[in-house]
């Protein structure tokens, strides 16, 4: 009788992206040089990247290269997409001006938010969209709320 397998593999604990890019090979070299992301799998296909994981912040991310006969195609081919990604990180200015300079777009620039983060937000070279942040204060929720309203309702 074989050893019982468990349904769901170890570090998946949650939901896991899983991104399509034109490029598999310089989106694992970007995440990992920005991101400071770890590759920890790759599986080769024709060329491309056919399926890679990485760890990101201790989190999953999955990716693959585009494969249009199957369906398979990342935001530039699509038109862009509405998922935004959100990763905390030590140094959200650092880590931006490095994104910067490896060839993301910035789309909101970094500052310090009402909730208590210093964050920003850009389009990584693939297409995809990253709002990244440091946590740099401790807010209570009725914080947030009163903050909220008197950013978005003029009090």
């Amino acid at each position: 009788m074989a050893a019982a397998v468990n349904p769901i593999p170890p570090g998946s604990h949650g939901v896991t992206p899983y991104l399509t890019v034109h490029d598999g090979a310089a989106a694992i070299a970007f995440y990992c040089q920005v991101f400071g992301a770890t590759e920890t799998m790759r599986i080769a296909t024709d060329g491309r990247v056919g399926h890679a994981e990485l760890l990101l912040g201790g989190a999953p991310l999955m990716l693959s290269d585009e494969f249009p006969d199957r369906g398979v195609n990342g935001p530039h081919t699509i038109g862009g997409s509405p998922v935004c990604l959100m990763l905390y990180v030590d140094d959200v200015d650092a880590v931006v001006q490095r994104a910067l300079a490896a060839g993301a777009t910035l789309l909101r620039p970094v500052e310090d938010q009402f909730y208590g983060d210093r964050g920003g937000k850009l389009r990584d070279p693939f297409g995809h969209l990253w709002w990244l942040a440091s946590h740099i204060e401790d807010v209570s929720e009725e914080e947030i709320q009163r903050r909220a309203a008197a950013l978005f309702n003029g009090a």
